[in-house]
This record gives structure tokens, sequence and C-alpha cells, in this order.
């Protein structure tokens, strides 16, 4: 498979999730992705993240995050080891860490202190409340995040207490935007030969992503609320529905869908009626149509409205997990990668992207210092 970044090497000091999720990305698209983990203190702490462990320092929540990376084995504040780090970042494009704001600065991981041995080094810097702030030496997570930024307030139904999303997606979506500030910022000292400091942050990026409830906000004094059935704000049918043995989500985002629905569904008679003949008039009567709905997408099982519906209106099942990863969609993104611990093989997710038409594929995530020799050779 072509390797967009092969050549690239990133050394990144990371642990657990955010920063992780975004050097393998780079991982996966060539990138030679160098973990730096202290020994002493077990390396990164995803190694130690329950229920499932792969024996000594491993764990499957480890091997989620830090697939085809290799792992060196130092102590940056040990002298010895240091000497050892700075000659690497002679070889390296970038190094990426995800710790607390104020730490880059004192183990002199910033471009201020690391431009000195190579000018054109990125340095990125993922952290909770980013670098030189109040907050720059306060731990942070994802869930925190959520919470501050009102995702919480956003998410569930109206008369339930606020509730978070059931994944880690402001984790996600700060390492992708690491990564993306990274992967430029290289572009940029290649033509330069200058490098810089790349920084973002959980709680910037949660609220970036507040998008066009924002936009909204801002400008007319909107507050978006939590709707029933996780409706979307201003649109009507595009929610949840019963159906006969569960769930679907109904999106007719458009004017079109709501009329193809009607006709392939056998309730043509609902588009002359007048509570629902326009998009305002269907959103104010919200509640009177998810009852003439529900009536009518109860009359079928899921699967049966999906044959009818599916590729002709926006429509999607309900799935729980073990459904969604069975279903014939999910099979290119799952690999089996070859694990000591596993004699049938570590199943695990490809990326998102492919190239040319392919999936990238990986290999299992390093032990710790498992490559020490190999990458710093006779300084080991």
């Amino acid at each position: 498979m072509h390797k967009p970044l092969s050549g690239i090497r990133v050394l990144t000091i990371e642990q657990y999730g955010a920063g992780p999720y975004g050097t393998q990305l780079l991982a996966s698209l060539g990138a030679d992705v160098i973990k730096i983990e202290n020994p002493a203190t077990g390396g990164d702490s995803a190694r130690h993240v329950g229920p499932h462990g792969l024996g000594e320092a491993d764990s499957e929540f480890f091997q989620t995050f830090n697939r085809n990376k290799r792992s060196v084995a130092l102590d940056l504040k040990d002298a010895t080891d240091r000497e050892k780090f700075e000659r690497l970042v002679k070889t390296a494009d970038a190094v990426a860490n995800n710790l607390r704001g104020d730490q880059p600065a004192k183990l002199k991981l910033d471009y201020a202190a690391l431009s000195g041995i190579k000018p054109s080094i990125v340095c990125a810097h993922l952290s909770a409340y980013g670098r030189g702030g109040a907050r720059e030496a306060w731990p942070g997570y994802d869930y925190l995040m959520q919470a501050e930024a009102g995702f919480l307030s956003l998410t569930g139904e109206p008369d339930a207490p606020p509730a978070r999303f059931g994944l880690s997606m402001v984790d996600f979506m700060t390492g992708t935007m690491m990564a993306t500030g990274l992967v430029s910022a290289i572009l940029g000292a290649q033509r330069t030969g200058r490098g810089c400091d790349v920084d973002v942050s959980l709680l910037d990026t949660a609220l970036h992503q507040l998008s066009y409830p924002a936009t909204w906000y801002l400008n007319e004094g909107t507050q978006t609320r939590r709707v029933a059935r996780s409706a979307h704000p201003s649109v009507a049918p595009s929610q949840l529905f019963r159906t006969a043995d569960g769930w679907i989500f109904l999106m007719c985002q458009l004017p079109k869908f709501w009329e193809i629905f009607c006709r392939e569904a056998g309730c043509e008679a609902l588009l002359e009626d007048e509570r629902f003949a326009t998009p305002r008039a269907r959103a104010q009567n919200r509640d009177a149509l998810t009852r003439e709905l529900d009536a009518v997408l109860q009359a079928a099982t899921t699967a049966d409205w999906m044959v009818r519906l599916g590729g002709k209106v926006p429509v999607a099942p309900v799935h729980d997990l073990a459904q969604a990863l069975a279903a014939p969609d999910a099979q290119g993104l799952v690999e089996t990668v070859d694990h000591p611990a596993k004699p049938d093989g570590l199943k695990l997710l490809r990326e998102p992207f492919r190239i040319n038409g392919e999936r990238p594929s990986g290999t299992r995530a390093p032990r710790l210092g498992e490559h020490t020799e190999d990458v710093l050779g006779g300084d080991s």
C-alpha cells in the first residue's frame, strides 16, 4: 500500500487516548512513530487500563491506540537518556506530546528548547486546557470537556439528567486536530527550514465542535436545547421512531425526502395534512407528527423498513455494539493482527481512510522498550 507519510519520523511522549489516537493515524499513513516511554513508571498508562489485559504492561485498550508504532525506553529526566533523546531529535521531523500544559516547557519539549538542536523541528502539544493559560497545569479528560463545553446539555432526552456521548469523541477529535496541525507544520518546515510549536487542547476542540448551534447563539441568541427522540433542533421528521421490534432513525432533511417517505411508507394522506404541509409546519407540530409516524412505522420491523426505505430516504437501523460490528459495512474495517497473548490473533479496527482504494493494515502495538536497541543502536 502507498504510505504518503513514509520517511517522516515523529517522536512522541504520550499517554492514554487523545495523543496516541492522533499519532496512530500518522503511523498508519506511513510515519515512523516512536513512543518515548519511561520504564520506571511503566510507560504509557494505557498499558495498564483494564478490563482486558494482554500480559505484562499491555492491554486491549493500549493496542487500540498504538498500532504500527515503535517503543523506546528513555527517562527524559535522566541526563544520559536526555542526551540519547536529543540525538534522536536530530533525526526527527516532529516531537509530539499530550502532557499537561505546564509540562512541555519543564521537560524542554517545546520549540524554544528543541530548535537549537534542529531548527526545522515541529513541536506538537496536546493538553487539556492549553499551554500558557490559568489552567495549564490542570489535569483533564474527555468527559470533563463534554460537560464544560455544553455537550451534556445537548445530549439525551429533555426530562433526563445531562448525558455524555457513549464514546470519547473529544479525545478522538483532538488527536485528529493535532495530527492535522503537525503534518501541516512539517510541510511548512520543509519549505522554510523553520519549525514551530503547534498547540491543540481538549477544551478548545470541544468548544469548536459546538459548530452551528454556536453560530446561532452568537448571532441570534438562540440556545439549542435537547429535543425528545434525539431529534434535529429545527427539522422534522428527523429523529428516532419506534418500529415493531425496535427503533429506526429517519432524517427527512429535504422536502423531497418527506414526500418519498410518505409514498413508500403508504401514508400519502399525511402529505395533505395542513399540520405537516411545509417544513416549518412539520417542525412546529413535531409531537403530533411523531405520534402519526410511530403508528405507521410500528406496523413493520426495523429490517422490513430498511428494505422498503433504504437508499430512497435517509434512514438507519439503531444497532447495539454487537449488531454494528456484525453488519456487512463493518467487515472491511476489522483486521486481525498477530499478538503473543492471542493465539488466534487480536481483532482491531483499521483506520477509516483508504489510499488508492486500499485500507491501511497494521501491526500490533509495541512492548515497552521493544525497539530501544533498534532505534538507538550502540546508544541503547
